[in-house]
């Protein structure tokens, strides 16, 4: 393995040992949150300790940030390598910069997002994250599987960013609200991410399968992949 194969592997690592622990954690935090306050609703003695509130909370933000994060890393890796490969900044320095740019911004478009107090911004904010993940997404060096879009790594990863992104625009909303809708939407919405989270599982193990490493690319895209065929040794 030579660099660029490791730089390869960085998104699959940082998705393993980081964003999927944290989901876990997550995930019993809410449940133990949510199991607290139906305790107390229902004037009974709880033995969870208040402070799995706040964890839940911390965590998630962390989790929205990771999720966001290796989603950049993910597009950063074939947005590079191929740029470097087809001499871009030579034929194409405008887009290379806006590139550049982009992922700077988006970047710095979640940390004021973690700052924002005021509802408009947090959604302007929201809005220029979400922006930056579409656009680096649909860069000409990113693979998306278009065709396959239902069982799409790619779309899999942009949906469950975006999830993470409105979960983080939200959160003051869901404190002050009394009538508990923003907490409902928050739980629906974001038992569909757990979903696509177990989607990204399966399709980022299928997708390594499917990624050579770079000695092997001039041999391994030589195949014939709508029939399964790969041109015989000599």
């Amino acid at each position: 393995m030579n660099p660029q194969d490791y730089f390869a592997l960085l998104h699959p690592i940082i998705a393993v040992s980081l964003v999927f622990p944290l989901i876990g954690i997550v995930v019993n935090r809410a449940l133990l949150t949510r199991e607290r306050r139906l305790q107390l609703k229902a004037n009974q003695k709880s033995k969870i300790p208040p402070v799995v509130g706040s964890e839940h909370v911390n965590l998630g933000k962390w989790l929205s940030s990771s999720v966001v994060g290796v989603a950049l890393l993910g597009m950063a890796y074939p947005i590079i390598s191929k740029m470097l490969a087809h001499e871009a900044l030579t034929k194409e320095p405008f887009r290379v910069v806006f590139v550049a740019a982009i992922f700077v911004l988006t970047i710095v478009s979640l940390t004021m997002l973690y700052q924002a107090r005021t509802k408009i911004w947090r959604g302007i904010f929201a809005s220029l994250t979400g922006m930056g993940l579409i656009i680096l997404g649909f860069q000409p060096e990113v693979f998306r599987r278009d065709n396959e879009w239902f069982f799409s790594h790619y779309y899999y990863g942009i949906a469950a960013a975006f999830l993470m992104i409105f979960s983080l625009a939200i959160v003051q909303d869901i404190y002050q609200d009394r009538q508990n809708r923003w907490r409902t939407v928050h739980i629906i919405l974001n038992c569909f991410a757990l979903l696509l989270f177990l989607g990204q599982g399966m399709t980022g193990t299928r997708d390594l399968l499917e990624i050579p490493l770079s000695w092997q690319e001039p041999y391994i895209y030589q195949c014939d992949f709508a029939n399964q065929t790969c041109p015989q040794l000599k």
